[in-house]
């Protein structure tokens, strides 16, 4: 039998009948309301903290890369890059930090500054750096050009020859340079005795065409427009240029790990005939994209997955999109690849619910078996408390015997001042969740029988006559003593 909490309060805390004249105070919160709450708020907090972390999780990651030079073809890409993943709406976003270089570019991601940069090969590759993509390869163009008038010498046509001769270099890099002492000395050509002039891209034809070298070296992708424009100078000022092969670019490739064995196919300069007019063997060096070593997994492996799916789209605008290739992801490799790339190219890439989803699942685990050891420590600590509620209705239940043979009213009025401080003391034990319904209920029936007694009790003592009663309070006082 479930009774209302309004009929615990609808007696006289004073012993009064009368419940009209007593005015009804509010019922208080049940304990199992009070838990349904509370587990309520509860799964509401986990499910808030998960939304929470899935948002910050999935939020767009902005990534800092260092490319440079200014107007290369690589700050070209890098920025088409960028919108497109901007226009797309990608997870992963670019901000391009432009650099003097490659070198500048490795030295930013070497001191944390960048999270992603474009390095050459062939330079010393920071430490902190693992590779996400090749950018693109680059491969060697030497070629001799027959001079005019006074300054027109023998024919050169190996590099063997090239002791004693001025060499120009294509670009103010050092790693240029570095790369022809490198050739040179594969092929016992001492570096000190050749003349080596650099020159930056928007001289070429002046430099070409005031005959300041005898042999030029390009280093930069197959189709170079400034490698094109160079050759094509060449042929308007010194008539057909003779292409150096490298034939040793095996041998370099093998002391040099950075470098690769490569051919220049024949006429990819155009002509006619065509330049070269036969395949050219050479060697060729890549442009990384690189990632310092903490940027986290998920992100590299999100980035290489825009990269690819973008790459296509940007052939139109960028053709050297269409030559962005997967890291190398063998253990040797000369550059280690990043786990999140190399996720993404074994098809390991995890998702977020494949990733955190044991985390999940334990922290569920986890909260529900601290709840239950909170609910039974938050029994156990009212244990006190539902023991002296016990007692207190035991005493209830003596208190209707000793109703029934109380002969005053006196004695009565003290005994329902008694019950209204134990009706207090059990109210506040349920509010406090110490005692269920169940015992409430229980309550409420031996607080009616106590009222009940009372009452009738008062009823009898009224109806006898005044001596009668002072008669029996004498005697068991009497008895008493």
């Amino acid at each position: 039998m479930k009774l209302s909490l309004k009929r615990l309060f609808g007696r006289s805390m004073t012993g009064g009948l009368n419940l009209a004249e007593t005015p009804s105070p509010p019922s208080p919160r049940s304990a199992a309301r009070k838990t349904a709450l509370v587990s309520l708020a509860l799964v509401l907090a986990i499910v808030g903290a998960l939304a929470g972390g899935y948002y910050f999780a999935m939020r767009p990651v902005t990534l800092k890369i260092a490319v440079g030079p200014a107007n290369s073809d690589d700050v070209k890409v890098v920025q088409a890059l960028t919108q497109a993943f901007t226009q797309n709406k990608s997870q992963v976003r670019l901000r391009p930090i432009q650099t003097d270089g490659a070198t500048a570019s490795a030295n930013a991601l070497a001191e944390g500054k960048v999270d992603l940069a474009i390095v050459r090969g062939d330079l010393d590759v920071p430490k902190n750096a693992q590779a996400v993509a090749t950018l693109r390869k680059n491969v060697v163009v030497l070629w001799s050009v027959p001079g005019k008038g006074k300054k027109k010498g023998a024919k050169i046509t190996k590099i063997a020859q090239l002791a004693g001769h001025r060499i120009g270099v294509i670009g103010r890099t050092q790693a240029n340079v570095n790369l022809l002492k490198v050739i040179l000395q594969q092929y016992g050509v001492d570096p000190a005795k050749v003349e080596i002039v650099q020159f930056p891209a928007n001289e070429v034809a002046e430099a070409i065409k005031a005959q300041k070298a005898d042999i030029y070296l390009a280093a930069g992708p197959v189709n170079s427009k400034i490698t094109g424009d160079a050759i094509a100078a060449s042929v308007r000022e010194g008539g057909t240029p003779t292409f150096l092969a490298i034939d040793s670019a095996d041998a370099i490739a093998q002391n040099h790990p950075v470098y690769e064995s490569s051919e220049i196919p024949a006429g990819t300069y155009g002509g006619s005939p065509d330049r070269p007019d036969e395949e050219v063997k050479t060697i060729s060096f890549a442009h990384h994209i690189v990632a310092r070593k903490g940027v986290s997994e998920t992100t590299i492996a999100a980035f290489t997955r825009q990269l690819f799916a973008v790459r296509q789209q940007l052939v139109a605008e960028f053709p050297l999109a269409a030559k962005i290739e997967t890291p190398d992801t063998d253990k040797d490799a000369v550059i280690p690849v990043h786990p999140g790339a190399a996720a993404f190219v074994d098809g390991e890439e995890k998702t977020f619910l494949d990733k955190y989803s044991d985390y999940i699942w334990w922290s569920l685990m986890a909260l529900s078996a601290m709840g239950s050891i909170g609910a039974w420590f938050a029994g156990y600590l009212k244990k006190d408390e539902r023991d002296n509620n016990s007692h207190l209705r035991d005493r209830l239940l003596d208190m209707i015997a000793t109703a029934r043979k109380s002969e005053t009213t006196e004695e009565l009025d003290q005994m329902q001042t008694e019950a209204d401080e134990i009706l207090r003391d059990t109210l506040r034990c349920f509010d406090h969740g110490a005692i269920e319904e169940a015992a409430l209920t229980a309550f409420n029936i031996a607080l009616d029988q106590f009222h009940a007694a009372v009452a009738d009790r008062k009823a009898v003592l009224f109806s006898l006559p005044q001596n009668l009663q002072r008669a029996g309070a004498q005697f068991r006082a009497a008895g008493n003593a």
